[in-house]
């Protein structure tokens, strides 16, 4: 597999930091009008209810909007940084719906609509890191995924969850390609996945998601790298054996189903021990569990995380 070299916004394309210390002012200035640019229309009649700040979040400075909506992994729609910002206004977020099924005592099907009212919202500033050695700071809008999965009822059989994106060529254009298998999968154990730092993510920056960022719902998993965190997910399985998740199909030596944030696991092609925060907060090093290791390093007692990584 070819190693991707991608661009970096150029210093005067991007906000200043500062210009994001007030971001729900700054948010309820640019009005939904302004925010449509994202992704060609990515807001789609789509709001969100009201939402309520999480105060475990991050204090760390937020990643600029430019940077976080205009420089991401979404292979679906290209392979470059700035493809899925160019390209993902052929998505279309609404209608749109979530199956839960498998090892489940209620199996749902839930439009976005339903999901954008049926559970409370709360902003969670995350860390994202990506396996290529960079990093954003993030503020997600959305939800623990452990309540939509109490909602269907788990077996005593259900020890790991598989995530699901859509696959439509006509609106996912690069799923004609042969880099994957497509449709995207990935999956968590069932205890990482009730975790309850474990987001479904349903906006950013106070509004909801813009396309390219995974519109109209997605997977936030703040302790492993980026391409765990499903983009655009239309259905979650309820499993007893461990599925296989389309990286670690793709390139096994490169991305383990575990994808903990570890710095002592060196990629095949980088190092992971430094990260670079972007936009240009230069080189730090990179923190155990991608810094949240006291709240979740128990899940992963007695493990080798060499081995399993």
């Amino acid at each position: 597999m070819p190693a991707y070299r991608y661009p970096v916004p150029p210093a005067h394309e991007i906000t200043p930091q500062a210009a994001w210390l007030n971001r729900r002012a700054l948010m309820a200035g640019l009005g939904a009008g302004a925010l449509t640019g994202w992704g060609g229309g990515a807001l789609a009649g789509l709001s969100l209810p009201e939402v309520a700040d999480w105060p475990g979040s991050t204090d760390e400075a937020l990643t600029p909007f430019e940077v976080a909506t205009n420089y991401n992994n979404f292979f679906e729609f290209g392979t470059g940084k700035e493809d899925p910002a160019a390209n993902a206004h052929t998505l279309r977020p609404s209608p749109w719906a979530v199956e839960i099924a498998g090892e489940v005592e209620r199996p749902l099907t839930l439009d976005i609509e339903d999901i954008l009212t049926r559970y409370p919202m709360e902003e969670r500033i995350y860390r994202l890191r990506c396996v290529e050695g960079w990093s954003m700071v993030i503020p997600w809008v959305g939800f623990p995924l452990s309540l939509m999965l109490e909602d269907a009822g788990l077996t005593s059989r259900a020890k790991y969850v598989e995530f699901f994106t859509l696959y439509d060529p006509e609106q996912m254009p690069n799923q004609t390609s042969s880099i994957l298998d497509w449709p995207y999968r990935e999956g968590l154990r069932i205890d990482e996945a009730m975790h309850p730092l474990t987001l479904m993510a349903v906006g950013m920056y106070g509004e909801v998601m813009p396309n390219q960022s995974g519109a109209p719902i997605r997977l936030v998993v703040p302790w492993k790298y980026g391409f765990k965190s499903i983009k655009s997910v239309v259905r979650i399985d309820l499993r007893e054996d461990r599925p296989v998740s389309s990286w670690e199909a793709r390139q096994p030596r490169e991305y383990g189903f575990f994808a903990n944030v570890n710095p002592e696991v060196r990629h095949p092609r980088w190092h992971q021990a430094t990260e670079r925060r972007l936009p240009d907060g230069g080189r730090i090093r990179t923190e155990m569990f991608n810094g949240y290791a006291e709240e979740v390093a128990h899940l992963y007692e007695g493990m080798d995380l060499t081995e399993n990584f």
